[in-house]
């Protein structure tokens, strides 16, 4: 560990969802790492949000309304977890892109300014991207320990990536994969349970314009009506498919939509 010249604060919150300016943190812990060598001090704390959890959201952490409904608001206790804080510095995972700017949303609403302008921000997700790259050249290396050679051209990066395919059948095969709240499953078993664990089941298109719902119902993921249901938005507004089939989506996406309203009309 490098010697600290101040104190530095790891935390990481659970939200009701992802929005950084409308949604709320409904649990926040944080570690603090004493300059002085002093033992490290902890602080867990659950909120009641005030707004609704997002299925989504519940799915992740587990926590939903009824188990926050006597927990305090935020803004209760931010004058403590600001105190807590002190002039630290801050750390996290994905800290800098999500948990540091929440926070300082809460914190704002409470009437607290977090300025950051004077911390160090520490986020272990970048050090960890940066010193292991993900690049088609890393992951020969990785799983081939090959050198790549000609990189970006299509014939030496489509061979590098067989390679690459073979060294992950090699590496992981028989391993087992654990997933929050699922069973565990076997990814490497059969051509099919590979190609499932590529997919991401959240999403109905590749550049991630529409999603499933809770109930599996196709739910936009951009826009005015993000998180709605797209037959309820186009029964309720008939001009919003005209204006995605006119704009610039994807075939696919205009290929599902058009599905979706013409299910709807029967």
């Amino acid at each position: 560990m490098l010697p600290l010249d101040r104190d530095l604060v790891f935390f990481d919150l659970e939200a009701t969802g992802l929005n950084l300016t409308q949604d709320r943190i409904v649990q926040i812990a944080l570690i603090k790492l004493r300059a002085d060598g002093g033992p490290n001090e902890e602080l867990e704390m659950k909120f009641n949000p005030g707004i609704p959890i997002s299925a989504e959201a519940s799915e992740v952490h587990g926590l939903y309304a009824e188990d926050l409904k006597d927990a305090p608001a935020f803004s209760d206790v931010a004058k403590r977890i600001y105190d807590f804080i002190g002039d630290a510095d801050l750390g996290g995972y994905n800290s800098n892109r999500y948990d540091v700017p929440l926070l300082q949303e809460e914190f704002y609403r409470a009437g607290i300014y977090l300025n950051t302008s004077t911390r160090r921000l520490i986020d272990a997700q970048t050090i960890f991207y940066r010193m292991e790259p993900r690049t088609l050249s890393a992951a020969l290396k990785f799983y081939a320990n090959k050198e790549m050679e000609n990189a970006h051209d299509a014939l030496a990066d489509v061979r590098a990536t067989v390679d690459v395919f073979k060294g992950q059948l090699g590496a992981y095969a028989g391993a087992k994969v654990e997933g929050e709240g699922q069973d565990p499953i076997y990814p490497f078993e059969t051509m099919d349970s590979v190609a499932a664990f590529c997919r991401d089941e959240r999403y109905l298109d590749a550049t991630r314009r529409l999603k499933k719902g809770p109930d599996g119902t196709p739910q936009f993921n951009f826009g005015k009506y993000s998180g709605q249901a797209v037959s309820a938005v186009f029964a309720k507004d008939p001009n919003y498919l005209k204006w995605i089939l006119s704009k610039d989506f994807t075939t696919e996406v205009k290929a599902l939509v058009k599905a979706i309203d013409d299910a709807r009309r029967g």
